[in-house]
């Protein structure tokens, strides 16, 4: 590596991390503001605050925007660099634009693999301390208001539940239903089921038991009875955003259990999957469109190149939450709705690219 690799990349990887810093600050003194008076009201340890919440907060909001704040930051050096005559004189010295190009995305490869390795294994852990803190003194108790549950809880057993009371942990209109070779074998109807904290199991009242043995058929009735099957009360209060304080192999298998157990919302854990991969990617392009927008001066100015940068990253969020709510709400493929944003600013790229090369 030469003078002007390490010159381009001190500047690029100095003016990312100051400028993540103050923005993280001012994020951090925003949010607390908000907070302000359920922090009064419930009042938890200013330890907790400190070291569960907000040393946990910092790096998950700095991952989660660490891409918008490297375009920001490709703009901000390079079209100062411009306007100071420093891209004339490398490019006058005999320097193409496709090696001057290198240090900048060196700098990005070492940024997406921190993001990578942040996003899917360091952070989770540490999202895990931040929503149980917000879980004890921000958010209001969890309800579950799903209906019509239907789950699969073993290979050929299927429960339902017209609905379930996460506070009192009692299931209406609960059902369970046995298979042998897809003929189903046995059915439980039971007016409720109860979880008891004391025993570990769930307790099933006024119930009567189908027994289907060819073509003859047994049924038994009773008050109560104690089952052991394969779910819990857990399972009915996780909020969507569980799925953050888990790491990449977690998360695959938790998919594949919602998957296999017939859950609806499985493309918000698809998305979180797939947003985990599309993010250090996204690094390259956004970079590559940095470079080429500030590395022509303009009468504006670097503050021009700023402003539009600011705009280029606006729609980039826009483009990535309506993929989000079409994926979520619409039924649209979650990983093609994740990766649109990536995929219409890496057209993008490569025609600035060109345009520029030229």
């Amino acid at each position: 590596m030469k003078i002007l690799d390490f010159y381009i990349i001190k500047k690029f990887l100095g003016t990312f991390f100051f400028a993540l810093l103050l923005i993280i600050l001012i994020s951090v003194i925003f949010d607390l503001a908000e907070k302000m008076d359920d922090l009064i009201e419930r009042k938890p340890p200013l330890k907790a605050i400190i070291f569960d919440f907000y040393l946990n907060f910092i790096p998950y909001f700095a991952n989660l925007f660490s891409s918008l704040f490297i375009f920001i930051t490709v703009i901000f050096f390079t079209s100062k660099m411009t306007g100071n005559s420093e891209i004339i004189a490398i490019m006058s010295s005999g320097v193409s634009f496709n090696r001057l190009m290198r240090p900048y995305l060196l700098s990005a490869l070492v940024l997406a693999i921190l993001s990578f390795f942040l996003g899917n294994f360091l952070i989770p852990p540490a999202n895990r301390a931040r929503l149980e803190f917000e879980e004890r003194y921000i958010r209001n108790p969890f309800y579950n208001y799903d209906v019509n549950i239907h789950k699969k809880i073993a290979p050929d057993i299927f429960i339902y539940m017209e609905s379930f009371n996460t506070r009192s942990n009692i299931g209406y209109k609960f059902s369970i239903e046995k298979f042998e070779n897809k003929t189903l074998k046995s059915k439980l109807v039971s007016d409720y089921i109860r979880w008891d904290t004391l025993k570990n199991k769930w307790t099933i009242h006024n119930y009567y038991i189908r027994d289907i043995d060819s073509l003859n058929e047994r049924i038994i009735t009773g008050r109560e009875i104690d089952t052991a099957i394969n779910i819990s009360p857990a399972d009915f209060k996780r909020r969507e955003n569980v799925v953050e304080t888990m790491n990449y192999y977690e998360l695959n298998d938790f998919i594949e259990q919602q998957r296999t157990q017939g859950a609806d919302n499985i493309e918000v854990f698809l998305i979180e999957k797939y947003q985990r991969l599309a993010f250090p990617f996204s690094t390259f392009i956004l970079t590559m469109i940095g470079l080429t927008l500030s590395i022509r001066k303009s009468k504006g100015g670097t503050w021009l190149h700023v402003g539009f940068g600011l705009l280029l990253s606006f729609t980039y969020i826009l483009f990535m939450q309506v993929g989000k709510q079409f994926a979520i709400n619409g039924g649209f493929n979650p990983i093609l709705a994740v990766w649109i944003p990536n995929i219409i600013y890496a057209i993008i790229a490569f025609f600035l690219y060109i345009v520029t090369q030229k």
